[in-house]
């Protein structure tokens, strides 16, 4: 239990930060801004087979937003707390394991995009939307949640500064948000791009919200989900092991 404080020191963080107004709105508004945009205006005029836009664009943004405000939340506490107030290397003099360290922040980032995932998705259900809450549904959501929070850590550990935090949102977290499916099908989409946008985890995670069945694809996308947790919770552990700034 030594990942406890970590943990329980990054959600004492988190709700000073919710008493703020201005920092949930701005957390969030991205998309509740598809949301209302998409979802209300565009949906409207876009039809799909069997399903209303609506109903499909949720599950999407809410696996976008649990993936950014995951990611967000531990990638740029980290790179804080390492270069400016020095707080990371306090864990680093305790007696406290790397795997500890790892699992307090993953969890940490998992509960805030939990957070921001229950917000968009009350939201969407008030504005109408059928989606189909079934037990695969939150386990999907809690994968999605832990590997980009994991993720976060990697690259929190590895910035150098605050551009570098932004250089890997660019490259990364940004070209997911939009090419995995969050707002429209990605197979038709021109070859070879759908089975590369196919290796990416929120593309897994998209399809687990949109069709939480327990079908072979879906139990593939699963394992695929799972085996990025455990890759990146390696890496960002043996990354804080070798730690020594």
């Amino acid at each position: 239990m030594n990942w406890f404080p970590i943990y329980y020191r990054e959600i004492l963080l988190f709700q000073r930060r919710l008493l703020r107004l201005g920092y949930v709105v701005s957390a969030l508004f991205a998309p509740l801004l598809y949301l209302l945009a998409f979802g209300l205006g565009l949906g409207k005029r876009v039809t799909l087979p069997g399903i209303s836009y609506l109903d499909y664009l949720l599950p999407g943004l809410i696996a976008m937003t649990s993936m950014t405000n995951s990611y967000t939340w531990v990638a740029n506490g980290l790179t804080v707390g390492r270069l400016h107030f020095r707080t990371f290397q306090v864990y680093v003099q305790s007696p406290v394991t790397p795997a500890a360290i790892m699992v307090g922040q993953t969890l940490a980032g998992l509960t805030r995009g939990l957070f921001a995932a229950l917000i968009i998705l009350t939201l969407g259900l008030a504005l109408g939307s059928r989606l189909h809450l079934e037990p695969i549904f939150l386990l999907a959501l809690l994968l999605n949640c832990a590997l980009f929070a994991a993720f976060g850590v990697i690259v929190g550990m590895r910035s150098r500064s605050h551009e570098d935090t932004a250089t890997f949102t660019n490259f990364f977290i940004m070209p997911m948000a939009f090419f995995c499916g969050t707002f429209f099908p990605v197979n038709e989409m021109p070859w070879p791009i759908p089975y590369l946008i196919q290796a990416l985890p929120l593309t897994h995670t998209n399809h687990l919200l949109r069709w939480p069945a327990y079908t072979t694809d879906s139990l593939i996308s699963l394992a695929v989900l799972l085996a990025y947790l455990i890759a990146c919770f390696t890496v960002g552990m043996k990354i804080i092991d070798r730690y020594g700034e």
